[in-house]
């Protein structure tokens, strides 16, 4: 028996121009590194004739790291950073050479293309790195884009790549993400250990998840999990992006998402859609410390949509320069992620003020603190 969470129910369109797909650890590579060859030349088989019919596509994808382990013979995925780095400098460009050569035996041109967290979460690399995404695509190349594991750490990675799929579908203005793993799409329990669990067909309310239980649980050779999955599948229906979850073993799964039929779990796009600069502000820029509001504050952020203003500040926690995000909170809760004017230390000295009394301490500082276009609701 199959479930569904709180339907809108909406049919995927059979005609998506421009999707992103992604491919995990498990999809790439067996448990002992080397590479699932029949189920990559199978997805690079759809994804050729998908972009034969006139379809952009951009393929993410894992398995870098696993793919070092196989030609250094490690029995076991490192855990240190430095190995980590190093297994993926073995396996990056073996990687990439395998997607190059599958698609190109249908005659499609790739690109490799390496990013890292601070590449989307730096306002100037952003837009960079969409430009020449989309460049790409007016050039008929398929980008292959997996994170520069080399340079990253953990503090700034993507884990397992499902967050870095969902940022470069909101970056592109993709019609479609799938997010390809090795179950049929989400379920109600872990499959594996409840005799019980039914898959979830379709996902329109996310507060509705809280009543199952997602799995942090990895593969031996990858970093994310089913949790990781259905949160980069939220960060896209919140660009107004649909999203599926399904199998990348599956024969057929990755066709029949692709057109729009009943396919693992499926994520329907919600109504409010944020603007580009808010997607990336709430999902892909890192906050630097915390602002604490009072209770008048809070209420006019929530309902009112106003500007932060100094006055509404309680306490300023860490360390920041103006221009970073911070995260703004009130009775102990996260309610919003905005991008300050002020450093943590001039803020400390005014909070609690009134705009006249902050133009007497810092003459040349501006009426708000978190202007009401530089924030975002979480």
């Amino acid at each position: 028996m199959r479930g569904t969470l709180p339907s809108a129910t909406r049919k995927l369109s059979r005609a998506m121009a421009r999707v992103v797909v992604k491919l995990g650890s498990s999809i790439v590579a067996h448990d002992d590194g080397s590479p699932r060859a029949e189920v990559l030349a199978a997805v690079c088989a759809e994804l050729a004739a998908r972009h034969a019919a006139g379809e952009e596509i951009v393929v993410v994808t894992s398995g870098a790291i696993a793919r070092g382990m196989r030609v250094l013979d490690l029995p076991l995925r490192p855990s240190a950073i430095d190995a980590l780095q190093a297994a993926s400098a073995v396996g990056q460009g073996k990687l990439y050479r395998v997607y190059d050569e599958l698609l190109r035996e249908h005659g499609v041109t790739t690109a490799q293309v390496l990013l890292t967290f601070f590449d989307l979460s730096a306002r100037t690399h952003y837009l960079n790195a969409r430009q020449t995404l989309r460049k790409l695509l007016d050039w008929r190349v398929v980008p292959v884009i997996n994170e520069n594991d080399t340079t990253a750490t953990d503090e700034i990675s993507f884990g397992d790549n499902d967050f870095l799929a969902a940022q470069v579908a909101i970056l592109v203005g993709a019609d479609l993400l799938v997010l390809l793993t090795n179950t049929e799409g989400l379920y109600t329990a872990d499959p594996r250990t409840d005799p019980a669990a039914r898959l979830v067909e379709e996902v329109a309310d996310f507060a509705a998840l809280d009543e199952l239980s997602i799995g942090h649980e990895t593969s031996a050779l990858g970093s994310g999990g089913m949790r990781s999955k259905v949160v980069a599948a939220e960060m896209a229906t919140a660009a107004g992006l649909p999203a599926v979850i399904c199998s990348g073993l599956r024969d057929g799964a990755l066709g029949r998402a692709l057109a729009g039929e009943r396919e693992g779990t499926r994520f329907p796009p919600r109504g409010a859609r944020y603007s580009s600069f808010k997607l990336w502000l709430r999902y892909a820029k890192p906050s630097r410390g915390t602002v604490v509001v009072d209770a008048g504050a809070a209420r006019a952020l929530r309902e009112g949509g106003r500007s932060l203003l100094p006055v509404g500040i309680v306490d300023v926690r860490g360390s920041f320069d103006a221009g970073d995000a911070v995260e703004v909170a009130a009775d102990s809760r996260v309610i919003g992620k905005g991008i300050t004017s002020y450093a943590a230390v001039e803020l400390r000295r005014v909070k609690g003020l009134k705009s006249a009394e902050v133009r007497e301490v810092l003459p040349r500082a501006t009426d708000e603190a978190v202007h009401r276009d530089h924030f975002v609701l979480t």
